[in-house]
């Protein structure tokens, strides 16, 4: 299995082996699940390419774009605002492709039962409770819900509840919710949907309260310069290997039921977005 086990330390780039393509993914789950899950991703691809591949490990979503603006990766599976980033830090760089899934991804809110809040159409009352994001440039975990609170409140998050936190991933979301450590938060709905599927403990007291209207969101995002380092035609190639997965454990690593093709355009709305709230200038 091509699998870096050490996770990168992130700072001066060293020179890349031609034949190595390097990937990585922003750290939404466990990293031990995330080596197995990206360990295969890296077979195939090595398999596909015809050159050497290896998934390497980044510690949260900022280290997965430094990796990539500081050549350490050529390749990541991005969330939309992670994405974003990675391509303004390195111009010319392309979203590639996406899930099918990602056309029309939401965010899950969701809250402890001791709250007494149930599921509706209409945006919940939070305010005074304690509400945790995920990861503070996670796209499904901050930047989306985040819009909808301001969206549908009127205020800034740290006005409406009585305490604010950033649990890192999706699945510490749901942990800390359903543990009473946090009353109310958001998280990636793929993750909730597979720890019910999974029948976790954790969505016995952590509920489903509100679901945000779609919006886009992961991709996969390349360098613009692989074609000159790889040969021409190379990012073509990778989006074809990429849409072309049809295996379904791997399809399933992610989750997701297909990979399509993208493009920037696509992630406009979250680039404004991030502008508005002021994440990214």
């Amino acid at each position: 299995m091509k699998t870096a086990l050490v996770v990168m330390l992130l700072g001066t780039a060293s020179p890349l082996a031609a034949q190595t393509l390097y990937f990585s993914a922003i750290p939404d789950d466990d990293e031990t699940k995330l080596v197995e899950r990206f360990g295969a991703v890296a077979d195939y691809l090595e398999a596909e390419l015809g050159v050497d591949v290896e998934y390497i490990p980044v510690k949260d979503y900022a280290a997965a774009v430094t990796a990539f603006r500081n050549d350490q990766i050529q390749l990541g599976w991005f969330g939309g605002l992670s994405g974003v980033q990675a391509r303004t830090a390195v111009p010319g760089s392309q979203a590639i492709a996406q899930g099918a899934e990602d056309e029309t991804f939401v965010s899950y809110f969701i809250a402890n039962t001791s709250t007494g809040l149930t599921e509706s159409e209409e945006f919940p009352d939070m305010s005074g409770l304690s509400f945790t994001f995920g990861a503070q440039t996670s796209t499904s975990g901050r930047l989306m819900p985040e819009f909808y609170i301001r969206q549908e409140t009127g205020e800034a998050p740290e006005d409406l509840f009585s305490d604010v936190g950033f649990s890192g991933d999706h699945g510490q979301t749901l942990r800390l919710v359903a543990s009473g450590a946090y009353e109310v938060g958001a998280l990636n709905y793929t993750v909730y949907d597979q720890a019910e599927a999974d029948a976790l403990a954790e969505v016995e007291t952590a509920k489903v309260i509100w679901k945000t209207p779609p919006y886009p969101d992961y991709n996969w995002t390349i360098r613009g310069d692989v074609d000159d380092r790889f040969g021409e035609g190379f990012t073509a190639k990778v989006q074809e290997a990429l849409i072309g997965m049809t295996d379904e454990a791997l399809l399933a690593s992610f989750p997701r039921s297909a990979f399509i093709a993208a493009d920037n355009a696509m992630y406009a709305p979250i680039e404004d977005t991030a502008r508005e709230l002021d994440i990214i200038e």
